[in-house]
């Protein structure tokens, strides 16, 4: 029967038509009772996945967790990356973006002092311009860590449209840190201290 089946595909689609083999596997098909030509149900990525639900789904992933990486979303959800994509940057209208640094994160208390003092300066400058641009020196401390074991690439984060990437501050905690005192002038930069971390 095979022979026959084979020999009949090859009269009329010639070169083009199915291997022995593959007919041979189709009439051991149909003689065990399967005669359907539609093809069976199977598990797999539904036909479509931009649905209002789906969506929902991926925006309540992302916001729940902004580092999430799209093969992470496309695996918990059952959909392919390429769809997940199309639904963050299409869709939702996100980007990810990363970490803008910043030299810190001040508190509200701090932020007022720095004004007062600010202040201060720009009323002695106005009162003595010429000594003030020779003589003036301000100093700022800060850690500087051994290492930093986050990239700005692995910090990246899924934002919005029109919004702002977020922020952190450069130091994250690390093996060992020290202590740098930093001075300038106006116009130039002065001198740079690292203290020494003392014995215990």
């Amino acid at each position: 029967m095979p022979n026959e089946i084979h020999s009949n595909f090859r009269k009329v689609y010639g070169h083009s038509s199915h291997s022995f083999s593959t007919i041979k596997k189709w009439a051991a098909e149909f003689k065990h009772g399967h005669t359907s030509l539609e093809d069976d149900p199977r598990e797999g990525f539904p036909k479509s996945a931009t649905t209002p639900e789906i969506i929902e789904k991926v925006h309540d992933m992302v916001l729940d967790d902004r580092r999430k990486k799209e093969h992470e979303i496309a695996e918990t959800i059952g959909i392919s990356k390429e769809r997940v994509g199309y639904i963050l940057h299409e869709e939702l209208d996100m980007k990810k973006l990363c970490t803008r640094w910043v030299p810190s994160l001040l508190t509200v208390d701090q932020k007022c002092t720095h004004i007062k003092i600010s202040e201060q300066c720009l009323e002695h400058f106005n009162k003595k311009k010429i000594d003030f641009l020779r003589r003036f020196i301000t100093m700022d401390e800060t850690w500087i860590h051994h290492y930093t074991p986050e990239s700005k690439q692995q910090s990246k984060q899924w934002t919005e449209a029109g919004c702002s990437g977020p922020k952190k501050t450069r130091s994250v905690p690390s093996a060992g840190k020290v202590m740098a005192l930093v001075f300038w002038m106006l116009k130039a930069f002065c001198l740079l201290i690292i203290l020494k971390r003392l014995k215990q």
